[in-house]
């Protein structure tokens, strides 16, 4: 008799994610794939190559899905690294990697050709590097961490006096190194596009509020209703490609310079519409579960025919 697949599931709760969550289960299961939920990672332990969860030993897990962007802690990126090596995990851990730091991902991006803002990768001690830069860009220059989401801890350098307000923080922060992008000229608004293992799926638009540039909602940003055209959403599909993502949020601009869309960064846990947003006429959450509860199934399904040896 086949064994019922089983997959582990972590996945925020806020903004009507629990009832995103239920929807999933309620979905695989119609496929006959058993879950289990709250395998939070900070609570599991790993002994002798086995990691337990609440019971659950997460490598007899035939798949395992993270999708809580807020709550992570460098403890539990460490299990799901080991753990991807043991069983298939959504995204991939190199995938989540890359979109978690901004250096990798525009390095990547502009690798495979696909237009992003210019960008540099200095050291900390590189005072007069972050000089020159400041000078190369014409004081058009943006700090910003590799990591992290939600627009904090970013900020614009536009001379030398910003560059000597900065030493000092970033000494204080013990920062190895600084992330530096080119200030794009743009309309204040951006496109976040979803894409589910290599088709659209939807897009929305936010804008910047008036006495800021920063697109971020959670800095003051706001969610509108914005159409993608057909250049957006091959750049979006070729980001999400290019990063190795199943899953991606691709945050896109129009450069006003250039007059061409830029990637500025692929997000590998973008969250669906909120209820709110649903209201507006943010419609895609039904076509985004249904995607991903078909890549799960597509990705246990190659996992068996590879352990049994089916081409």
């Amino acid at each position: 008799m086949k064994k019922q697949a089983t997959v582990g599931l972590w996945m925020y709760q806020n903004g009507g994610g629990d009832v995103i969550e239920q929807r999933l289960k309620s979905d695989l299961s119609a496929l006959g794939i058993e879950t289990i939920s709250g395998l939070n990672l900070a609570h599991a332990c790993s002994k002798m190559g086995q990691t337990t969860c609440h019971g659950t030993i997460m490598e007899h897990l035939d798949l395992f899905f993270s999708y809580n962007a807020g709550e992570q802690t460098p403890y539990q990126v460490h299990l799901y690294e080991a753990l991807g090596r043991a069983i298939p995990t959504i995204n991939t851990y190199d995938a989540f990697k890359i979109t978690e730091d901004k250096f990798f991902t525009s390095t990547i991006l502009a690798r495979n050709g696909i237009p992003t803002s210019d960008f540099r990768l200095i050291h900390r001690d590189d005072v007069p590097g972050l000089k020159k830069t400041v000078q190369d860009w014409n004081g058009q220059v943006v700090y910003k961490p590799v990591e992290g989401w939600g627009g904090a801890g970013i900020f614009k350098i536009e001379d030398e006096r910003s560059v000597d307000v900065l030493v000092p923080f970033i000494q204080r922060l013990d920062l190895p190194h600084l992330y530096l992008e080119r200030f794009v000229n743009y309309d204040k608004t951006d496109f976040r596009v979803d894409i589910v293992n290599g088709e659209f799926i939807g897009c929305y638009g936010r804008q910047a509020p008036d006495d800021d540039w920063k697109t971020n909602v959670t800095s003051g940003g706001r969610v509108i209703l914005k159409e993608p055209n057909d250049r957006i959403i091959e750049l979006s599909l070729a980001a999400a490609k290019a990063v190795g993502a199943d899953i991606a949020g691709v945050d896109i601009i129009y450069d006003l310079d250039s007059n061409d869309y830029l990637v500025l960064e692929v997000n590998g846990i973008p969250a669906f519409a909120t209820p709110d947003q649903e209201a507006m006429g943010i419609d895609f959450n039904d076509r985004k579960i249904n995607a991903i509860v078909r890549l799960i199934d597509q990705r246990i399904q190659e996992q068996t025919n590879n352990t049994f040896g089916v081409s």
